[in-house]
């Protein structure tokens, strides 16, 4: 789904701020065995949308019955998206209690699940097409909207970003499991994402056309049954001035979605200062993007990464590092350096949800204490809230 960020030039919120809004996909589980449950409809007939709904987070029904999608509106600011965030998982939280399910932030089911499509008919086309691919996707994903003014600079942004995207799989890896097995993923769900023929990184475009021809002939083709379906690891939106980057797990602690936020908004406003600078984008190859992001599927922040600009393994800290210190300048001019720079501080502390999950199953030996625990941490966290005086857009 495309959310609104803001008319073109104003970007919304405060003066020259992008603003940018977060859609999480949630799993909807049973309290007792822990299986994902196919209760999006019941779920949704009963949700009462909040007469504040337009200045607060809403949910919707996504692919699969058994998962619900949040959505926030636009923000200028970091707490002020924070704030949407957990307000948006609590508002899930109680509509799942209200149908005697639960919500999970967690990128795959770790327990054997046979999903169920929501009963549309664009749906029904894409199981007849695609078989076992579209039955067995049951994934959640983050997907982060920030605010461009042009679609030229979108497309500039999409060309200067993209080496740095595997790097966002690393820290937001929280789905080692599938079908009740470790699948030695930190992040399988990108495994299963990416057998969409439609799925992975962009080549380097350079304009608004060479994007849109793309789209056109992919379209043209067949394999791919509309625009709807073009699956880029970012995207721009059919609908509004948003660049949509939809690389990520869905994060099991509502900080971690806020890390990648913030992150997220550094990149786009460093790729369009580098664009307005004329600086070239970095010529890393499609090719070695798809082995960047694997190589992050695989281990998470626990093993090496490839350096986003040489393509070389080293350390994923070394990789996160960089990612940091490639887009400081605007998150200081933005006012948000210090918090993304706590957050990954307590990413890398505390790890990744793929982390936590295996962290659970080694102590108790049951994927069902590995679902109720992402449940609990879900709706709740130690999450320190940002300063009072610093939460308005």
């Amino acid at each position: 789904m495309d959310i609104y960020q803001g008319d073109a030039g104003t970007t919304g919120g405060r003066k020259g701020v992008r603003t940018f809004g977060v859609e999480e996909e949630l799993l909807l589980v049973d309290p007792g065995k822990g299986e994902a449950v196919p209760m999006a409809g019941a779920l949704l007939d009963l949700y009462v949308r909040p007469l504040e709904a337009s200045a607060g987070p809403v949910l919707t029904a996504e692919f699969q019955q058994e998962m619900i999608e949040v959505v926030t509106p636009p923000h200028s600011t970091l707490a002020g998206l924070q704030a949407d965030i957990i307000a948006g998982r609590a508002i899930a939280g109680q509509a799942a209690e209200d149908v005697g399910v639960r919500v999970a932030a967690l990128g795959t089911s770790p327990l054997p699940s046979d999903p169920h499509p929501v009963r549309l008919r664009r749906f029904a086309a894409m199981v007849e097409e695609y078989g076992l691919t579209a039955r067995e996707q049951l994934t959640c994903g983050t997907h982060i909207h920030v605010s461009i003014e042009s679609h030229e600079e979108g497309v500039a942004v999409l060309d200067r970003i993209r080496n740095w995207l595997p790097v966002l799989v690393a820290l937001s890896a929280n789905s080692p499991f599938w079908h009740g097995e470790d699948t030695g993923y930190a992040s399988y769900r990108s495994q299963v994402w990416n057998r969409w023929p439609s799925a992975g990184p962009l080549d380097i475009l350079g304009s608004p056309d060479a994007y849109y021809q793309l789209v056109h002939d992919m379209v043209s083709t067949g394999v791919v049954l509309d625009e709807g379906m073009v699956y880029f690891d970012a995207r721009l939106s059919r609908h509004y001035p948003t660049v949509e980057v939809r690389i990520a797990d869905v994060c099991l602690r509502p900080e971690n979605t806020v890390l990648l936020a913030g992150i997220v908004r550094g990149l786009v406003e460093t790729a369009a200062r580098e664009w307005r600078a004329g600086t070239a984008p970095v010529p890393v190859s499609t090719t070695l993007l798809r082995l960047a992001a694997w190589k992050a599927s695989r281990w998470g922040l626990r093993g090496e990464l490839l350096d986003p600009v040489t393509a070389r393994p080293g350390p994923a800290l070394s990789a996160v590092n960089s990612l940091l210190q490639h887009i400081g300048a605007a998150l200081e001019d933005m006012g948000d350096l210090q918090r993304v720079e706590e957050l990954t501080d307590q990413l890398l502390h505390t790890g990744t949800g793929a982390v936590r999950q295996l962290e659970v199953l080694h102590r108790t030996g049951d994927l069902e204490d590995v679902v109720d625990d992402a449940a609990n941490l879900t709706v709740g966290s130690e999450f320190e809230d940002l300063p009072k005086g610093s939460s308005g857009d």
